[in-house]
C-alpha cells in the first residue's frame, strides 16, 4: 500500500500579499492642531492611523467628517486621524484659508497642510475624499474612496486592535490633536443672510450652530435663537405667512422659524442623510435630505439646493411633500430639461421672476432654471476651469461661487467665494463685471432697504463676509471695478494613458462581512463621460459592469475623463432576517494625457480593499 498516495493532498498555501510600508507624510503647509508640533509617521507608530484626504470645497469630503467623529471619540485611545488637506481650488492652498476650513468645520484632529500635494501623489490618491488606513507597524492595509465607509473601517479597526494588542504592537493614550484657542466675535463664519420685515438681518452663525437677529447696522445683536437645534445652519428663506425656512445643512433637514416666537420646527428631512436607493418624493417628514444648503421661496414651493446630491429639491407647504426637481445626483455641468441636468454642489439661490438663479459652486458656475423645467448656464464651463476674468459670459471665470442675489434690474450680484469678490452678472449683455475685491470669502448677499429701485450695481448691498465673520456694507459703484484677468485649471497631476484603447477597471471589494445585493438585478453601475466630449471615440455612457473598453482620440493631447461608480452589498449572514445594505457610490474627474508610451489600463479604487502592490 502506498502511504503516499493515500494522504490527502495539502491545500495550497495562499500566497501572501506583499506589505506596503506607507509613505513619509509631507506638506509645505505645516500642520495644524497639533499646537506648532511637526509630526512624522513615526510618531504614529504604535496607533491606527487614517489619513483623511480632504478638501474643504468637497461637500463628500465634509459628508465624511462627519461618519469619522464616531469613530474618533469612539477609539480615541488606538485611533488617530490626520487629514491630509489637498486643494483643489487656487484659494484652497492658502495656509489661512485652511486654518479657516478646519474651524469652520469643527475638525478635531491633526491636519497636515499639503497645498502642493506630495503626499497626495505618494498614496497614488486619485478621487477626493479617499480614506488611507496604517496598521501600528506603519504598513498601509485598505485605501476607501468616496464617502459611506465608516462601517467597513470600524470594523477593520476592531480586528487591527485585536490583532496588535495580541502582538503586542498596539500602544494606547492620548493623540497629538492640541485644540485652537477660541476668538470671541459676535458671528463666527457666518453662512447666509436674509433682510427681515423688521428692517434687521437674520444670519445663519454656522459654525456657532446658530441663527442670530442683528439690528439694520448689521452689527448689533438683537438675540440667538436655536442653541442645541441646529448643525452648521447655511440658507435662509422668508415665506409668505412671515415664518423663515431653514437650510439646517449638516442635521439634513430644513426647519421652519417662528419668527415671532422664536419656536423651530422640522418640517422636511428625518435627520439622516439621503443615500442612494432612498425615496426621492413623499411626505416631507419621511424623505431622507443630503446637505441642504440654501433655500429660497419661488412659483409657489421651497426650492432647496441640495448640496449633497448634486440637485435641487423643491418642499410644498401646502401638501407637506418634497421631491427631486433637477439634477440626476451625477456631478457635472450638463444643462436641458430638469430630469437629464446636471450639478455640482449647488450652494446659493435666487428667486427672480420667471428664473431662479443657482450659484453651482464646484462647477465655478452661475446657472438657472426657467419656469419651463429647463437648466441654462450663464456663466462657467465645467468642473475644473476657474479664475478671475471679466468680460463676456462665454469666457469670463469664477472660483467656486456660493451665494446669488437678484438685483432690481434684472441683473444678479455674486458672491465669487474663493476670488474674495462680488461679480454682477447682467443677461441684457451678456457681460460679467467685477463689483467689489478685498472681501474674504464671501458667502452671501443681501439687499440692503436703501438700494435704489433700478439701480444696480450703484445703491447698497450688505456681503457676508464668512471669513472675516461680519456683514459688510458696500456702497457699489457705477462702474465695475478693474481687475487683472485670471484663468486656472485645477492642479492635479494627469495620468498619461495611450491613445486607443484603454481599459477602466473600477475596482470594488465588498466590505468584511457583506456581499453583492443581486437580488433585484445588477448591484453595480458605472457611467463615463469626458471633457473634452470629443476625448472618447467610444465608451462613453451607462452600464452595469464596473469595467469598460475606452476609445480615446489620439487627436486630442489631454482631458479629463469623469467616472461615477455604484454598488450595493448588503450583509452576508443567513441568520440575519433582515440584512442591512449599503450603496457604494464615487464621482471621480481624472485628468489624463495621451501619449504613446500610457499606460493601456486605468484601475480605480471604489470601496475598501488591500493596498495594491
Amino acid at each position: 500500500m502506498n502511504d503516499s498516495a493515500a494522504a490527502p493532498t495539502p491545500a495550497p498555501t495562499p500566497p501572501r500579499r506583499a506589505r506596503v510600508r506607507a509613505p513619509e507624510l509631507i506638506g509645505k503647509g505645516g500642520w495644524i492642531n497639533t499646537g506648532g508640533k511637526d509630526l512624522k509617521l513615526a510618531d504614529f507608530r504604535g496607533r491606527i492611523l487614517i489619513l483623511d484626504f480632504w478638501t474643504f470645497c468637497c461637500i463628500n469630503c465634509l459628508h465624511v467628517l462627519d461618519e469619522l467623529r464616531e469613530l474618533e471619540e469612539k477609539h480615541r485611545d488606538t485611533v488617530v486621524i490626520v487629514g491630509v488637506h489637498s486643494p483643489k481650488f487656487v484659494h484652497e492652498a492658502e495656509h489661512q484659508a485652511v486654518v479657516d476650513a478646519v474651524e469652520r468645520y469643527g475638525v478635531e484632529h491633526p491636519v497636515l497642510d499639503d497645498p502642493e500635494l506630495a503626499t497626495w501623489k505618494q498614496y497614488a490618491v486619485r478621487a477626493w475624499p479617499t480614506l488611507v488606513v496604517i496598521d501600528p507597524e506603519g504598513y498601509v492595509v485598505a485605501q476607501h474612496a468616496g464617502e459611506g465607509h465608516a462601517n467597513a473601517i470600524r470594523t477593520l479597526v476592531e480586528e487591527l486592535e485585536a490583532e496588535h494588542e495580541a502582538k503586542g504592537t498596539l500602544r494606547r493614550g492620548d493623540g497629538p490633536y492640541v485644540p485652537p484657542e477660541p476668538v470671541a466675535t459676535d458671528l463666527r463664519f457666518p453662512g447666509k443672510a436674509l433682510l427681515l420685515p423688521s428692517g434687521n438681518f437674520l444670519v445663519s452663525d454656522t459654525t456657532r450652530h446658530q441663527l442670530v437677529e442683528l439690528a439694520a447696522d448689521g452689527e448689533s445683536v438683537v438675540r440667538r435663537i436655536g442653541d442645541g437645534v441646529f448643525r452648521e445652519p447655511q440658507g435662509l428663506a422668508l415665506l409668505p405667512d412671515g415664518s423663515v425656512v431653514v437650510a439646517d445643512t449638516v442635521n439634513h433637514v430644513l426647519q421652519r422659524l417662528d419668527l415671532a416666537t422664536g419656536a423651530v420646527e422640522r418640517i422636511a428631512g428625518t435627520g439622516s442623510q439621503w443615500m442612494q436607493g432612498a425615496p426621492t418624493s413623499g411626505p416631507a417628514l419621511d424623505v431622507a435630505l443630503s446637505s441642504p444648503w440654501d433655500v429660497a421661496w419661488w412659483q409657489g414651493k421651497v426650492w432647496i439646493a441640495m448640496a449633497g446630491v448634486h440637485q435641487l429639491w423643491t418642499y410644498d407647504p401646502e401638501t407637506g411633500t418634497v421631491g427631486v426637481a433637477a439634477g440626476t445626483t451625477n456631478e457635472g455641468l450638463v444643462d436641458g430639461p430638469a430630469a437629464e441636468a446636471w450639478f455640482a454642489q449647488p450652494s446659493g439661490l435666487a428667486a427672480a421672476g420667471d428664473r431662479l438663479w443657482i450659484a453651482d459652486s464646484e462647477t465655478s458656475a452661475v446657472r438657472w432654471i426657467d419656469t419651463d423645467g429647463v437648466v441654462h448656464t450663464a456663466v462657467g464651463t465645467g468642473l475644473f476651469d476657474f479664475g478671475h476674468r471679466d468680460g463676456d459670459a462665454a469666457q469670463a471665470l469664477l472660483q467656486h461661487p456660493l451665494g446669488v442675489t437678484a438685483l432690481p434690474d434684472g441683473s444678479v450680484a455674486v458672491s465669487d467665494t474663493y476670488n474674495h469678490a462680488l461679480r454682477r452678472y447682467d443677461p441684457a449683455t451678456g457681460e460679467v463685471t467685477t463689483l467689489a475685491t478685498d472681501l474674504r470669502e464671501p458667502s452671501d448677499a443681501v439687499l440692503s432697504p436703501s438700494l435704489r429701485p433700478g439701480g444696480a450695481p450703484s445703491g447698497e448691498i450688505v456681503v457676508v463676509e464668512s471669513a472675516r465673520h461680519r456683514l459688510t456694507r458696500l456702497r457699489l459703484p457705477e462702474e465695475a471695478v478693474q481687475v487683472e484677468s485670471v484663468a486656472h485649471r485645477t492642479q492635479r497631476e494627469a495620468t498619461e494613458v495611450a491613445p486607443g484603447r484603454v481599459r477602466l477597471d473600477v475596482v470594488f471589494q465588498a466590505p468584511t462581512g457583506q456581499k453583492l445585493d443581486e437580488r433585484y438585478g445588477p448591484s453595480t453601475r458605472l457611467l463615463v463621460s469626458s471633457t473634452p466630449a470629443e476625448l472618447l471615440l467610444s465608451g462613453e455612457g451607462a452600464a452595469t459592469d464596473l469595467f469598460r473598453e475606452l476609445e480615446l482620440n489620439p487627436a486630442v493631447t489631454e482631458g479629463v475623463l469623469h467616472v461615477s461608480a455604484m454598488a450595493a452589498s448588503c450583509d452576508d449572514d443567513p441568520d440575519i432576517e433582515y440584512p442591512a445594505c449599503h450603496v457604494h457610490q464615487q464621482d471621480w474627474g481624472v485628468p489624463v494625457k495621451l501619449t504613446e508610451s500610457g499606460v493601456s489600463r486605468l484601475p480605480l479604487i471604489l470601496a475598501g480593499m488591500d493596498a495594491p502592490e
